[in-house]
């Protein structure tokens, strides 16, 4: 457990969004003792990151939501080094036995030998293709991936496989992979999704300490839409009074980076997230944290979330509506309203394995 005058102290949160370490739902009560080291007596160094490793028995997971348009998606870390403090995947460290706060950002998880548990699930002759989401709970792109490639091994595989991929990031990394998604965009086999949620810097270091910033963003969308590849800009998410200016600004931007479609999600606050972003407002922004949670909740029937289908991404009200109107007018005037072609499925071919008989046809 992180001791907790450690997690008051900002030396130890440097770079880091969450501002506490409380307890999973699923965990039993923790306590710190003093072991008779004064706080004075101990040099206090930033929280490093630590990786630990699992061998999946498959990656590929499934969903039946209505909020969705994919039904699969392969995530291939647990755990977010980028620590953007609104992140709804905070919750799945639960289940971890980790805190949602700073054990997310701080303590992940690589699944080692995805790629290859992904060929064998694409082999089973029952497997059907669809498209994939690349990086729903986690960023497929974080600094992680820079030393250990499990998104690039697990693209090679798709690749090969000519199975259609949706990818989801903030990273800047993605750029490394042109090589691969060039031709998959091709063949019309890839689509990306690159998330901008502001473009102030300095709102974007605080609620979103690790990611690329927002100018390095724009410079990803602008060499992938250069090398064919179909960027869609996700300003997501729309948080009502720190972000919710910026919504044609975004736009603008996004389209002369070269996206050509765009989405949004008003900021969500499922379970754990909820009291996590209101310490982070109460230490960033303390003038506005007040206005910021009023509109939140005006928007789901006074609570911080309401996770009811058709109803967590957008919310409603006035507020909801207003914002929804200015986005789809940006939107339309921009030529971002309009939606990607479908990704193939048809040319789908199971990966072959070592010793395979090939085929005479």
């Amino acid at each position: 457990m992180v001791d907790p005058r450690h997690m008051r102290d900002a030396r130890y949160r440097r770079g880091r969004a969450a501002q506490s370490n409380a307890p999973s739902r699923f965990d039993l009560a923790r306590e710190a003792f003093d072991d008779g080291w004064a706080e004075e007596d101990v040099p206090l160094a930033p929280a490093r990151t630590e990786v630990t490793c699992e061998t999946p028995r498959s990656v590929i997971t499934r969903n039946t939501s209505p909020d969705l348009s994919f039904d699969r998606a392969i995530n291939p870390y647990r755990g977010c080094e980028h620590g953007c403090i609104y992140c709804f995947a905070r919750p799945t460290h639960a289940y971890l036995g980790l805190s949602p706060g700073l054990d997310f950002e701080t303590r992940l998880v690589a699944k080692e030998g995805a790629a290859d548990v992904l060929a064998g699930e694409l082999r089973k002759p029952s497997y059907r293709p669809a498209v994939i989401a690349l990086g729903t709970g986690t960023d497929p792109y974080q600094p992680l991936e820079r030393d250990r490639g499990l998104t690039r091994e697990v693209l090679k595989v798709l690749a090969e496989a000519q199975h259609p991929v949706a990818i989801v990031t903030k990273g800047a990394l993605i750029e490394r992979d042109i090589d691969i998604l060039g031709p998959m965009a091709a063949a019309g086999l890839v689509r990306v999704g690159l998330s901008l949620t502001t473009l102030d810097a300095g709102l974007a270091r605080a609620m979103e300490p690790r990611c690329p910033s927002p100018a390095r963003r724009l410079r990803a969308i602008e060499r992938l839409s250069a090398a064919g590849i179909p960027v869609r800009v996700m300003t997501s998410p729309i948080v009502p009074g720190l972000t919710d200016h910026e919504a044609e600004a975004l736009l603008k931007a996004a389209a002369g980076a070269g996206a050509v479609a765009a989405s949004w999600v008003m900021l969500r606050l499922p379970r754990e997230v909820a009291p996590l972003f209101r310490e982070w407002l109460e230490a960033y922004a303390p003038d506005r944290a007040g206005r910021v949670m009023a509109r939140v909740r005006e928007m789901h029937g006074g609570q911080d979330y309401d996770a009811r289908w058709g109803h967590r991404m957008r919310g409603e009200g006035h507020y909801a509506q207003i914002i929804a109107a200015r986005w789809k007018r940006a939107a339309r005037a921009l030529g971002l309203d309009t939606a990607l072609a479908p990704l193939r499925t048809d040319l789908f071919r199971r990966p072959e394995r070592a010793g395979d008989q090939l085929t005479l046809f």
